[in-house]
């Protein structure tokens, strides 16, 4: 194994890792927004407070086995989300190419 390979795997360990804000649709008119990939030391169930106040929805944190926590919310908040995320420094301004917002 060569330098460079060694560096690249090194580099891609020490990145991290994306946020995924994604909109699934369920029956009708009725969607979820679900958050994933958000950082580990975060207090998720807190976050998911706050957006639930901000937002006037519903929410809970889910726990799943290939993603770990996962919050979910009532409605399309995906824009909401990702202004919260980086208004309120979640997440840094200038790594804001982790949130990717995936939807219709």
């Amino acid at each position: 194994m060569d330098f460079s390979t060694l560096d690249r795997q090194l580099q891609h360990s020490l990145q991290k890792s994306k946020v995924h804000i994604r909109v699934q649709q369920r029956n009708g008119r009725k969607c979820i927004t679900s958050i994933e990939g958000l950082d580990d030391d975060l207090d998720q169930k807190r976050i998911c407070k706050h957006m639930r106040r901000l937002f006037n929805c519903n929410g809970n944190v889910v726990n799943d086995e290939d993603r770990g926590e996962v919050i979910q919310l009532q409605g399309d908040q995906r824009e909401n989300v990702r202004a919260f995320l980086l208004e309120q420094t979640v997440i840094e301004p200038h790594e804001k190419d982790r949130i990717v917002v995936h939807g219709f």
